[in-house]
Order: structure tokens, then C-alpha cells, then sequence
């Protein structure tokens, strides 16, 4: 009988130094499992740099993810996935964006700074800590109401047996609950630092 990925010891092993704090099998894993997530990038056709940021992103998120994964055998499934929709996301993302061309438009020292990505990992990064502990409720309600599409306020009042004029106050106290929480109140700005602007 032919072995499978997830008959592999080698990865379960991986899995369980790396849980346990070992830098070393983090690497290993890196080292093993990034031609995977590039494999899937080209697939898609993305540039270096986009491929770097769907590559930076899966790999914070199986930091996040890696004492949640059930199969740690699975771990090329699950990277391969993950890299599936950060690339379906960075794609739909895009398509929202209007590209700036205009070279002035950097002269003037105007343009975004050079670590305004890193600070929308740090963004990302703590939304996903704060948004997974929220109560369930609140969970599956702004799943619903942010997914793309939207969810129908009829279709969330029947899933969640939520009276429609319910749905409105309900998601201001979870977006009031998910603001409140210690990481993503770090990142915002305090009011007089908006106030001087």
C-alpha cells in the first residue's frame, strides 16, 4: 500500500516541535512547504511581490492556526487551501483598488510610507486574535453580515433566530466588544492624535 501525505511521521513531528516553540522546525517547515505556497501563487499568476505578501500572510496565519489544526499530517492541505484564499482575496482585493501611476504623486513624500504594509499585517494579525475571542454569536453574526456578499438581514434573522431589528444594535455591541480588545485598541489612534490632524 502506498503511503499518503498524511501517513508522513516526519510532518506530524514537525507540527508537534513547532508547537512546542522550536524555531528550528519552524524552519523546516518554511523550508519544505514554501514551494508549495509558490507553486499555488503562480497558478494564480501573481507578481514577486504579491506572491511575498500571500506568503507572509499564510504563514502568520498558521502561527495563529498551528495548535488549532486537528491532523497535523494535513499541514500540506491545510497550507495549500490557505493559500488558495489568500490568493482569491489579494485578487478580489485588488480589483477594488485604483492603481496610482502618476510619479508626482510621490515626489512630494505624499505617498503611502514604506511600512504601511507591515502595519496592515499587524492590523490583520490582531483582528483575527481579537475576532476569535468573541463570543460565538458575534462570531457568526459579523461572519454573515461582512462576508462577500453580504448576507440578507432575512436570511441572518432565520439562521440565527434574530428579530431583523435586532440585527443593527447586535452589531454594534460585538464591533464595540471587537474594538475593545487589547490588540486592536493598541493599534488604534487616541483621540488627540486625531484630533491634531
Amino acid at each position: 500500500m502506498i503511503a499518503t501525505v498524511r501517513d508522513d511521521p516526519s510532518v506530524v513531528e514537525l507540527v508537534e516541535r513547532a508547537r512546542d516553540g522550536d524555531q528550528g522546525a519552524w524552519g523546516r517547515i518554511v523550508e519544505r512547504y514554501a514551494p508549495l505556497v509558490w507553486a499555488v501563487c503562480r497558478r494564480f499568476g501573481l507578481s514577486r511581490a504579491d506572491a511575498e505578501d500571500v506568503g507572509a500572510s499564510v504563514w502568520v496565519r498558521l502561527v495563529e492556526k498551528l495548535e488549532t489544526i486537528k491532523e497535523p499530517a494535513a499541514l500540506p492541505g491545510w497550507l495549500r487551501t490557505t493559500t488558495l484564499n489568500e490568493c482569491r482575496y489579494l485578487l478580489r482585493t485588488k480589483k477594488r483598488q485604483v492603481p496610482v501611476d502618476d510619479p508626482e504623486y510621490f515626489e512630494d513624500g505624499t505617498g503611502p510610507p514604506s511600512d504601511e504594509w507591515l502595519l496592515a499585517q499587524e492590523r490583520q494579525v490582531a483582528l483575527r486574535t481579537a475576532f476569535a475571542v468573541l463570543s460565538q454569536p458575534c462570531r457568526r453574526l459579523l461572519s454573515m453580515l461582512f462576508a462577500d456578499p453580504p448576507t440578507p438581514y432575512a436570511r441572518i434573522s432565520k439562521e440565527l433566530d434574530m428579530a431583523v431589528g435586532s440585527i443593527g444594535p447586535t452589531r454594534g455591541r460585538c464591533l464595540e466588544e471587537l474594538r475593545s480588545h487589547p490588540e486592536l485598541a493598541a493599534l488604534q489612534e487616541p483621540p488627540s492624535a486625531r484630533m491634531d490632524r
